[in-house]
């Protein structure tokens, strides 16, 4: 059925109305009599719109003059149609052979670049990585080595476990998967000494290989050695060992701001401003002016690559340039607000570089 439908679109086909009372008995001669109809929709009781091809017009108007119904065509439609219809819009059928032309053309060469990575993990400077190695927007096809390049990316790269490239009409899917980080190997033959990288006060201390060369109570700074890798026996004498053992410490964390109490304060008004433009591979046509008429704004700008498939990109994109304007104003702070936007802040920022966030005891603002 799909089969025959294509063809006549091929050939042509009519679009035509059958009006009269005596629809269903249209229907089932012409299902009879294996006269193809399809695309049926019904106006009515007496009004049935549907499609023939073009050789069975004449029967279809024997079975109309059967059943008494009023045959009118609609619409004519296939290809033979169109092409009649524009076989003298010269210009219009050049245009038409350049444009399938260029896509053909076009479709020999890369013009998008997919990275997909693994649970979205994020490999900084992969793309620039990439175009080193090779593998760009404009180049073509059949020049593009995939095993080359993901070679020359794993002997750069240490970061990366498995790398796969796919190229699926004009568009490249470049998948990724994070390498594990390695654990530290800890060679516990080598002599070392334990020592503090925070000045703190020693809550705790145990010693499992090695000599404490601190208490429960004193005060450390950065530096100080906690745990000795020497070991003295009355009759071993002096050992040098792998420094092993448990300590904890009570550190603290010191931080400080400026806060003005005149501060300017942008926020958006909701008006935007939107400008369009075209860029074809690395030219840019604007359609606007790029000066926006707001005093202040914030700007963003977008792109978003043509393609005719889902992986047939073409070197064309359309560029949106919006502006959102913002209203400045000027806010003054008295000591309290500015202390408490000082001390939020300043919590934000010291929790970022504290690994053990769960064991803060305390907290002094000044």
């Amino acid at each position: 059925m799909f089969i025959k439908i294509l063809f006549n679109y091929i050939i042509g086909y009519l679009r035509i109305c059958v009006e009269g009372y005596y629809i269903e008995r249209f229907i089932n001669i012409c299902t009879n009599n294996k006269i193809l109809i399809w695309n049926l929709k019904r106006d009515k009781n007496v009004r049935l719109y549907l499609n023939i091809g073009i050789s069975d017009f004449k029967k279809i108007a024997e079975v109309a003059r059967k059943t008494k119904c009023k045959v009118k065509i609609e619409r004519k439609k296939g290809i033979p149609f169109i092409l009649n219809r524009y076989r003298k819009r010269k210009i219009f059928a050049i245009f038409l052979i350049l444009v399938i032309s260029l896509i053909i053309f076009a479709s020999n060469y890369i013009w998008n670049i997919e990275i997909q990575e693994e649970n979205n993990n994020d490999l900084a400077s992969i793309e620039e990585d990439l175009k080193e190695a090779g593998l760009k927007t404009g180049i073509l096809k059949s020049k593009v080595d995939s095993k080359e390049i993901i070679n020359n990316i794993r002997l750069k790269r240490d970061d990366i476990a498995w790398m796969g490239i796919e190229l699926k009409g004009t568009n490249v899917i470049v998948k990724v998967v994070k390498a594990e980080e390695k654990p530290e190997i800890i060679d516990d033959t080598e002599y070392c000494n334990i020592v503090s990288d925070k000045n703190g006060i020693i809550t705790k201390i145990n010693a499992q290989n090695g000599t404490a060369m601190v208490k429960e109570g004193d005060t450390i700074k950065e530096g100080t050695i906690l745990i000795s890798g020497t070991m003295e026996g009355k009759y071993t004498g002096t050992r040098y060992v792998h420094s092993i053992g448990e300590i904890e410490a009570k550190v603290w964390y010191t931080k400080s701001k400026k806060i003005y109490y005149n501060q300017e304060k942008y926020t958006e008004t909701g008006a935007q401003e939107k400008k369009y433009g075209i860029k074809i591979n690395n030219f840019e046509i604007n359609f606007n002016k790029r000066v926006s008429k707001f005093k202040f704004y914030d700007t963003i700008n977008e792109e978003k690559k043509f393609k005719l498939f889902s992986n047939l990109y073409l070197p064309i994109s359309v560029t949106k340039l919006t502006y959102k304007e913002q209203e400045k104003t000027n806010v003054v702070y008295d000591i309290e607000e500015a202390t408490n936007i000082g001390i939020e802040e300043l919590d934000k920022e010291l929790l970022d570089e504290i690994e053990e966030k769960n064991n803060i005891l305390r907290k002094n603002c000044k």
